[in-house]
């Protein structure tokens, strides 16, 4: 089992960095592989609603996005985490994620995801829920833990005086082996996720 880890922040060992190394620890114990991707701090293109990617499978910039729904398809679950930029997550991470998923749901379909937050002192609410919203419109699981999913520090060493933000990682870890493993032993006794149906519309008719 694998976990695929989209890293949104500017900074990889910054306050985000260390609450992610306390859920790979995590992970580690519980026998499921992780693979962090860090996007990097320099600009990435948002999308531009082309249309490329429902004829070639695949985003019409070939950039980290590709990188990140390949990697996707062999992927068991996904940790979404950035610090808070202004109450809001960082536009990268979001850019990444508006692409990833218009490009290729169908690789992190009915798989479990959660988002994972840092501040100085708020706005992380505001980002969950922004991050949130890719989980409930593509048929993936949210992964909780016992608490909201974030930790508070101005620089990464304060992090670890968050005691409660930090063992809140280390169950939200947890919860997501343990559910990936439900999910894995549902499979192997001949239960799949349901096939869903889709209409389009594009406004409400009486």
């Amino acid at each position: 089992m694998k976990v695929l880890i989209i890293h949104g922040g500017d900074k990889k060992d910054g306050c985000t960095g260390v609450a992610l190394d306390e859920m790979i620890k995590v992970f580690s114990d519980e026998g499921v592989e992780t693979e962090l991707i860090f996007i990097g701090n320099k600009p990435i293109p948002d999308c531009m609603n082309c249309h490329y990617c429902r004829e070639h499978g695949k985003c019409a910039y070939n950039d980290i996005v590709n990188e990140i729904t390949e990697k996707a398809k062999e992927s068991d679950g996904f940790v979404f985490a950035c610090p808070v930029y202004y109450a809001h997550p960082t536009g990268r991470l979001l850019s990444v994620l508006d692409r990833a998923f218009y490009s290729a749901s169908k690789n992190f379909s009915f798989k479990p995801g959660c988002a994972v937050l840092s501040a100085r002192r708020n706005g992380q609410v505001a980002s969950m829920d922004v991050l949130n919203k890719y989980f409930s419109i593509n048929n993936m699981p949210i992964v909780s833990a016992n608490y909201w999913n974030h930790v508070f520090g101005a620089e990464a060493k304060e992090v670890y005086e968050d005691e409660e933000g930090v063992a809140t990682m280390r169950n939200l870890a947890r919860n997501m082996a343990w559910l990936m493993k439900c999910i894995e032993l549902g499979k192997q006794n001949g239960m799949d996720h349901p096939e869903n149906e889709r209409a389009y519309t594009n406004f409400t008719r009486r």
